[in-house]
């Protein structure tokens, strides 16, 4: 089976490939020729993953999968939310994303925080969704080498080390993004 990833983004690109099983020959956007951004006009996550798939499906008519991902900061009432990717601007900058958020925590006590994935599918023109949370905490600086975006402030519950500080393995273990995944390819494996 042939299914496309709709993202540009390497990084969880290569954390999906690392997950999908040998029957699924999973294809980037490169891969089909789309290399324009898809606009993520969505006022919610799962709008912005519905998007992104319903685009790759119409135009270059590929069973299609496309995820959003927000992160969900208590003390800011969800913030950044749909806006993670730009919280501090259109430029799309992990570290000012970060240090935007760090200096916006500064003075609060309460840093609980959970990341939200959507994955959406089109597969033989059905639509389904796909949701894995990831509950943890804000820490006070940045952690690790590892990751991308949010990765090195972000605690998971249970844990003493940020996403940053974890493997691809260990993350790919507990993340949101692995969460949502799983049930995509458990649904995959009954369909």
């Amino acid at each position: 089976m042939k299914l496309v990833f709709a993202t540009h983004n390497k990084n969880k690109f290569r954390e999906i490939q690392a997950l999908v099983p040998d029957h699924i020959e999973l294809l980037s956007l490169q891969d089909i020729g789309c290399n324009e951004d898809i606009e993520e006009t969505g006022d919610t996550i799962d709008a912005n993953a519905i998007i992104k798939a319903e685009y790759v499906r119409s135009r270059y008519g590929y069973d299609c999968f496309a995820d959003d991902t927000g992160l969900e900061v208590e003390s800011l009432a969800g913030a950044p939310g749909v806006y993670s990717a730009r919280y501090a601007g259109e430029m799309k900058n992990d570290s000012a994303n970060r240090r935007k958020l760090l200096n916006q925590l500064e003075e609060r006590d309460d840093r609980t925080a959970r990341f939200k994935t959507v994955i959406a599918l089109n597969l033989k023109e059905n639509e389904n969704l796909f949701t894995g949370i990831c509950e943890g905490s804000i820490t006070r600086e940045e952690r690790g080498e590892n990751g991308f975006g949010y990765d090195p402030i972000f605690q998971p519950k249970g844990f003493d080390k940020t996403f940053a500080e974890m493997n691809l393995e260990e993350k790919s273990e507990i993340s949101h993004r692995a969460k949502a995944f799983k049930e995509l390819i458990y649904y995959l494996s009954i369909s």
